[in-house]
C-alpha cells in the first residue's frame, strides 16, 4: 500500500506533502457481525483539513474527511478512485478496507488554532460519509464538531447515515454560534433499487426520519436528491413518489443530482449493471458517451420535472447563492475559545 505518498490534497487528485507514513498504519479487524468481513486501518495522519483543487465543480473550498472507503458500499460512488491512491481495489476493497484517521478531531483543533487558518467555510461527507457504520465504533465526529464550535468554524454535513442524530445535541449547540448546514441525501424511495444500489446505508424512509427528527428540533435539513438513476429511477411516479416523501419529512429543499460516473466508479457501476440490468448496458453507454456526465438535455429535464414537484408538494429549491436560514431553539451560547463573538447567529441550511 502506498501510504507514504497519500497527502492532504490526494482526495481530490493533487499530490505534495506527505498525510502520514507506514509506520503510523495499525489494521484492525471486528469479528463482529455489523463488521464481520471489514478490515480497518487506523492512520494517524498529518494533516486533515484538505483543500479542493481551484477546477473543482464544488462549492466550498475546505472539506474533512475523517475516513476513507465506505460501507455504505453504493456502487455508484464517485469516491471510488481514492482507493486507487493507496494501492486498494476499487470495488469491494474500498466497501471493506475503511481508512480511519483516528487522530482527526485533535489535528483539527490543532489546525484551527493555527494563524494561517481564517474560519472559512469546512464540509464534511463530501468524499465518503463521515457517518458511515465506523463512525459508531471510532466515534470521531463528536470531536471534530466541537472543535469547529469552539471556533465558531461555519461548516457543513452531507450524509446517508441515521448516526447524525447521536450528535444531535453537538449540532444544536454549534448551531448558536456559528452557521451548520445539514443535508441528507435520498435519490430515491423504491425498497428494490436501494437494496441492491446502496445495500450498506440506512433505508431511505430512515434517512428521511432524520430530516423529520432535525426539523422536529429547529434544525432544518435539505435533501440531496442524488443520485437520480437513469431509467432505474427517473420515471415520474418514481420522482413524483420520492418528492412527495421529501417534502412530508419536512424538508426545507429539494436539489436533485443526476447519477455521474467518474473512472473508478463506472468501471465498478457498469459492471453491476451489466450483472442486473443487461439489457440497459448499451443505454448507458449512449448516454454517458461523452464522459462522466449525462447529457445537458437530461439533467435539465430531471431537475425541471423535480424542482416542479417540489413547488406541487410546497417544498421548492433553494435559490442559488441565498441559503435559507433558521434560528435554532434556546439561548446563544459563545463558543469555550475562538474568534466567536458570542452573539446567536442562524443556522444556514444547504
Amino acid at each position: 500500500m502506498r501510504w507514504d505518498n497519500l497527502t492532504a490534497e490526494s482526495e481530490h487528485g493533487r499530490a505534495d506533502t506527505a498525510l502520514f507514513a507506514a509506520d503510523a498504519v495499525t489494521t484492525r479487524t471486528f469479528d463482529t457481525p455489523e463488521f464481520r468481513g471489514i478490515t480497518f486501518h487506523e492512520v494517524r495522519a498529518r494533516s486533515v483539513l484538505n483543500r479542493v483543487p481551484g477546477a473543482s465543480r464544488m462549492p466550498f473550498e475546505w472539506t474533512v474527511n475523517p475516513y476513507r472507503g465506505c460501507t455504505h458500499a453504493c456502487v455508484y460512488c464517485f469516491a471510488r478512485r481514492t482507493h486507487s491512491y493507496l494501492d486498494l481495489d476499487t470495488g469491494i476493497g474500498f466497501d471493506t478496507q475503511i481508512v480511519v484517521k483516528v487522530n482527526a478531531p485533535e489535528l483539527l483543533r490543532r489546525q484551527l488554532a493555527s494563524p494561517r487558518w481564517h474560519g472559512e467555510h469546512v464540509a464534511m461527507g463530501t468524499n465518503v460519509d463521515c457517518y458511515q457504520r465506523a463512525e459508531g465504533r471510532y466515534g470521531l465526529m463528536p470531536g471534530i464538531i466541537s472543535a469547529l464550535t469552539e471556533r465558531a468554524n461555519p461548516f457543513s454535513i452531507l450524509t446517508k447515515g441515521t448516526l447524525i442524530l447521536r450528535d444531535l445535541d453537538l449540532l444544536t449547540r454549534a448551531a448558536r454560534v456559528t452557521d451548520v448546514g445539514i443535508s441528507v441525501s435520498v435519490g430515491f424511495t423504491d425498497q428494490g433499487l436501494w437494496r441492491t444500489v446502496e445495500p450498506g446505508t440506512p433505508a431511505p424512509e430512515r434517512r428521511l426520519d432524520v430530516v423529520r427528527t432535525l426539523g422536529e428540533h429547529g434544525i432544518g435539513c435539505g435533501v440531496l436528491m442524488a443520485p437520480v438513476i437513469p431509467f432505474l429511477g427517473d420515471h415520474p411516479d418514481q420522482l413524483r413518489a420520492t418528492v412527495r416523501a421529501i417534502a412530508a419529512a419536512g424538508a426545507t429543499s429539494v436539489t436533485p443530482l443526476v447519477l455521474h460516473l467518474r473512472p473508478g466508479a463506472r468501471e465498478w457501476f457498469m459492471s453491476w449493471l451489466a450483472a442486473h440490468h443487461p439489457h440497459l448496458v448499451r443505454r448507458y453507454e449512449r448516454l454517458y458517451a461523452e464522459g462522466a456526465y449525462a447529457p445537458k438535455w437530461y439533467q435539465r429535464r430531471i431537475t425541471r420535472q423535480v424542482h416542479e414537484l417540489a413547488r406541487e408538494y410546497g417544498i421548492g429549491p433553494s435559490p442559488a447563492g441565498t441559503p435559507r436560514r433558521i434560528r435554532p431553539p434556546g439561548p446563544a451560547e459563545p463558543p469555550s475559545t475562538g474568534s466567536g463573538t458570542g452573539e446567536p447567529t442562524q443556522l444556514t441550511l444547504i
